[in-house]
């Protein structure tokens, strides 16, 4: 195809507003963004506490969330990742949205001070507390292919999981979405390949994710499909449930004109 001189003007300039925008997102974000939470910090007091789960290495939880409600996810064993989904449990065609969290907001590093958006531009979760700051948001988690190439067996799988979980909440194959996986020390290099980086996950690591709407949640514990570990051994993932207070000062309605505009979407819908 040949581009007329018009053309050829015309996508310089979507060219250089993209660039604009992706440069004052990226300014933005990173001097708004919180500092990692210390492990010694962050305690949740027993009276906002709701509920206590362990989920198993291979094993998957599913449960509903209300907003202002919060799930403090504990690698317990410094082995485990974390891959979640969330739907809008008012409205289930409405689901989380990793590919749209990277692009609105000119990262692939979620991480406290984050958001994590639906696939209408609103939000489903902020990352209010984090020790790892090690999320993959790119990849997504393992399959049945994945774990009979990496182990050479039949084991418990994230796919699979996600699969089971849907059904129980009365969802299906169709409505499942990639997952963001928490503990999941993956980094890109210069060539653009992946990079996993075990010395970034440690045991009680946690990450704290508030919901910002009433939601459907699943947690899958299986191995990552990139984690070089040769045995099949995930350790426990611990799940607190607990109420979480939020205030129009959170560090995460501020890290950057995007997620301002993704939380006002968000509380306009629920007006």
């Amino acid at each position: 195809m040949i581009l007329t001189e018009e053309q050829k003007a015309s996508i310089d300039a979507n060219r250089r507003q993209y660039e604009a925008l992706k440069s004052a997102g990226q300014k933005a974000a990173p001097g708004a963004l919180s500092q990692l939470t210390r492990k010694n910090e962050a305690a949740i007091s027993p009276a906002a506490i709701l509920a206590r789960e362990t989920i198993p290495g291979g094993w998957y939880y599913a449960l509903s969330l209300s907003r202002g409600e919060a799930l403090r996810l504990v690698n317990a064993d410094g082995t485990s990742s974390a891959s979640v989904i969330a739907w809008n449990a008012d409205e289930p065609s409405e689901r989380i949205n990793h590919a749209d969290s990277v692009k609105v907001q000119w990262t692939a590093n979620l991480r406290k001070g984050r958001v994590i958006l639906s696939d209408m531009g609103k939000v489903v979760f902020s990352i209010v507390e984090d020790t790892s700051g090690a999320h993959d948001a790119l990849v997504g988690g393992s399959t049945a292919a994945s774990n009979a190439r990496r182990y050479g067996g039949d084991f418990r799988n994230t796919r699979d999981n996600f699969i089971l979980a849907a059904g129980k909440l009365g969802l299906a194959r169709r409505d499942i979405p990639q997952p963001v996986t928490f503990f999941a020390p993956l980094d890109v290099d210069a060539k653009g390949a992946f990079v996993w980086d075990e010395a970034r996950r440690a045991k009680n690591d946690f990450v704290d994710l508030r919901a910002e709407m009433n939601l459907l949640v699943v947690i899958s514990n299986c191995p990552h499909p990139l984690d070089p570990r040769e045995i099949y051994a995930p350790g426990q993932l611990e799940v607190l449930r607990y109420l979480a207070a939020a205030s129009p000062e959170d560090p995460c309605r501020h890290a950057g004109p995007e997620a301002a505009r993704a939380f006002e979407n968000t509380e306009a819908a629920q007006a």
